[in-house]
C-alpha cells in the first residue's frame, strides 16, 4: 500500500502537532467517582477559577469541611467552618450522650461581595449556624447562629438584594433572612413554594424530597432536590420557576446508579456540571459529577440520561495527601497541629493529647474511664478511601496502665480493632470484631515487648466491604489477627468506616500510649 503526496502531508503534521504539544499526546480523562471516598451532601461554588466546595462530617471535630479545586477533579482539603460547634454533653460524649448521625447536617456554600458563608443546621443545637468570612482558606470564620434548624436549606441571594433560604422535606418553604444573614428578617414568616415536592418522581415514595439547592441561571431560579421511590432509587428533581416564590414546575433529570442530591456548577468556559453523590456501601456516600447541557431551559444532565464513567476532565491524580493523607506526626515551626485531614470523634479533651511532649510521637493520656469504644473521647480519625486502602501505626505502650486498650480501629457501628490491652503487669494484642453489633474479643496474643505494629486493610472494590487486621514486631513480617470484619454503612452513624487511633481506660487514669506514625496508602497486599 503506497501513501500520496497528501497522505504525507497530514502525517508530518500530527507528528509535528504531537512534537510541539505534548500535553494533547498525554490527554487523560478524569472517571467517576470523582472522589472515591466519603464526601456527602457537597455544596460548590466557583470564584474566578478556583472552586470551593462544603461538605458533612456531623458528629466529627472540626466541622464542615471545605475543599479547593482547580479542575473539579483534584481536590485538597483548605479549611473547617467550625473548630467546636457547640459545648454540650452530646458533643463532648459526657454523661453518657453522643451524637452520632447527628451533628451538623447538611451545609450551603456561597460567595457574596466578597464575603464566604457556610450555612448549616444541627438537630444536636436546634439552631442553623452561620460562618462567615473574607478568606475561606485561613478565616477567620465569624460565628451567629439562630432558631429553628432549617433542615437541608439552601442560602440564595438574590439579584435584589434580598437574601433566602428554602428549606424541608416534601413540602418546600421559603424565608426571608436579614442582608447580614444573622437571622430571619423580622416581620416576615416562612411560605410554601411548593406543596409537593416528590410529585414528578411519582405517588408511591419512600423519602420525601429533599437536599434542596437552589440557583439562579439565564433568569431562572432552579431548584435541585433529591426524592427516593419506593422499590426504585435515589433520584434528582428539579423544579424551576421565573420568581423565586413560584409557582414552580418540576420534573426527574436524573434516574441512574442512584446518583443523586447536589447541584449545579459552571466552569470559566461555559461547561456544566452536576455535583451529585451515591451510597456506595462501607466507604460511604461518594461524589460523581455528571455533565450538563440545556434544552428548552431545563438543565440536562448525563449523557443518554445516564452516568458516564469518564469525563472530559483533567485526570485525578489520587486522593492522597489532598483528602486524606500519611502523617510522621513530626512538626516544623509553622506547621499546623494537626494537618486538615484529621478529625477528632466528637470534640477531643485538648488537654489529654499533645504531639510535643514527645517529639515525632502522638500522645494519646487517658483522663477518665470509659465503658465502651464509642464513648471515648479523643479518638483520631480519617477517611478510607477507595477502592482499596491500608492504613498502618506503630505505637508504644510502655506507660499503659491496667485496664488500657490502645490501637488502630475501624469506626463505624459495625467496628473492629486491633490493638494492645494492659491486663495487671501483662500486655496482650487484641482483635475485636463488632460486625454483629456487639464487640467480640475474637483473638489475642501475648505481646513481651512494648512496641508494635498494627495495619488494618480494607477492600471496598464492587462492594466488598471487608477489613483485615495484622501486626507485626518489626514492620515487614506481617501477621493476620482476628477474623475478617464484613463492613456495614449503617444509618445510626451515617458515615463512612473511618480510620481511628484510640486509647481509653476502663480500670484507671493517667495512662498514654505514643504513636510514631499513620500511613494511608490507596492499595492493599492481599491478592485480588
Amino acid at each position: 500500500m503506497t501513501m500520496g503526496k497528501k497522505g504525507i502531508l497530514i502525517v508530518v503534521a500530527l507528528v509535528v502537532s504531537v512534537f510541539f504539544n505534548p500535553l494533547r499526546a498525554q490527554v487523560k480523562s478524569a472517571h467517576n467517582p470523582i472522589i472515591f471516598a466519603d464526601v456527602p451532601d457537597m455544596s460548590m461554588i466557583r470564584v474566578g477559577d478556583v472552586y470551593y466546595m462544603s461538605s458533612t462530617t456531623m458528629h466529627m471535630s472540626p466541622g464542615v469541611p471545605i475543599m479547593k479545586s482547580k479542575d473539579l477533579v483534584n481536590w485538597q482539603l483548605v479549611s473547617y467552618a467550625y473548630d467546636t460547634l457547640a459545648n454540650i454533653d452530646e458533643l463532648n460524649l459526657d454523661n453518657g450522650k453522643s451524637t452520632y448521625g447527628k451533628g451538623s447536617w447538611a451545609s450551603s456554600l456561597r460567595y457574596h461581595k466578597g464575603l464566604y458563608y457556610v450555612t448549616t443546621f444541627a438537630q444536636t443545637t436546634g439552631r442553623t449556624h452561620i460562618f462567615t468570612t473574607k478568606d475561606i482558606e485561613r478565616g477567620p470564620w465569624k460565628v451567629t447562629s439562630f432558631k429553628p434548624h432549617y433542615h437541608d436549606h439552601s442560602l440564595f441571594f438574590d439579584d435584589d438584594g434580598r437574601v433566602y433560604m428554602i428549606y424541608g422535606a416534601g413540602k418546600l418553604k421559603l424565608v426571608e433572612l436579614t442582608a447580614d444573614v444573622s437571622g430571619v428578617k423580622p416581620g416576615t414568616t416562612e411560605q410554601v413554594v411548593i406543596e409537593n415536592a416528590s410529585a414528578p418522581a411519582g405517588a408511591n415514595i419512600g423519602l420525601q424530597s429533599e437536599g434542596s439547592q437552589l440557583f439562579k441561571v439565564y433568569g431562572k431560579y432552579y431548584l435541585f432536590n433529591i426524592v427516593w421511590p419506593k422499590g426504585g432509587m435515589r433520584t434528582v428533581i428539579v423544579h424551576r420557576a421565573d420568581k423565586i416564590t413560584g409557582p414552580y414546575e418540576g420534573r426527574i433529570a436524573l434516574q441512574d446508579l442512584g446518583v443523586a442530591q447536589g447541584g449545579l456548577i459552571d466552569t470559566p468556559d461555559g461547561n456544566w456540571f452536576a455535583y451529585l453523590f451515591r451510597d456506595f456501601g462501607a466507604v460511604g456516600r461518594i461524589p460523581y459529577l455528571i455533565p450538563v447541557t440545556w434544552t428548552e431551559g431545563w438543565p440536562v444532565l448525563g449523557v443518554n440520561d445516564k452516568v458516564p464513567e469518564s469525563l472530559d476532565l483533567p485526570a485525578s491524580k489520587g486522593l492522597i495527601p489532598g483528602i486524606v493523607a500519611s502523617d510522621e506526626f513530626d512538626r516544623k515551626p509553622g506547621d499546623r497541629t494537626l494537618p486538615l485531614v484529621w478529625q477528632w470523634n466528637h470534640n477531643p479533651d485538648n488537654k489529654l493529647w499533645s504531639i510535643t511532649e514527645r517529639k515525632g510521637y502522638l500522645r494519646l493520656t487517658t483522663g477518665r474511664i470509659d465503658t465502651s469504644f464509642f464513648l471515648a473521647r479523643n479518638t483520631l480519625t480519617q477517611r478510607t478511601i477507595g477502592p482499596k486502602c491500608t492504613g498502618s501505626t506503630f505505637i508504644d505502650v510502655s506507660h499503659m496502665k491496667e485496664g488500657d486498650f490502645a490501637g488502630l480501629a475501624l469506626l463505624q457501628k459495625k467496628f473492629g480493632m486491633v490493638g494492645v490491652r494492659q491486663e495487671g503487669a501483662r500486655k496482650f494484642i487484641v482483635m475485636v470484631n463488632a460486625e454483629s453489633g456487639k464487640p467480640v474479643e475474637v483473638q489475642r496474643v501475648p505481646l513481651s515487648q512494648n512496641t508494635v505494629y498494627l495495619k488494618v486493610e480494607c477492600n471496598f472494590k464492587d462492594l466488598a466491604d471487608t477489613a483485615n487486621f495484622f501486626y507485626s514486631h518489626d514492620g515487614k513480617s506481617w501477621i493476620s489477627m482476628g477474623s475478617p470484619l464484613h463492613m456495614a454503612y449503617t444509618l445510626p452513624h451515617f458515615m463512612g468506616y473511618r480510620f481511628g487511633l484510640f486509647n481509653y481506660a476502663s480500670r484507671q487514669v493517667g495512662g498514654f500510649a505514643d504513636f510514631d506514625f499513620f500511613h494511608i496508602e490507596d492499595r492493599i497486599s492481599a491478592k485480588e
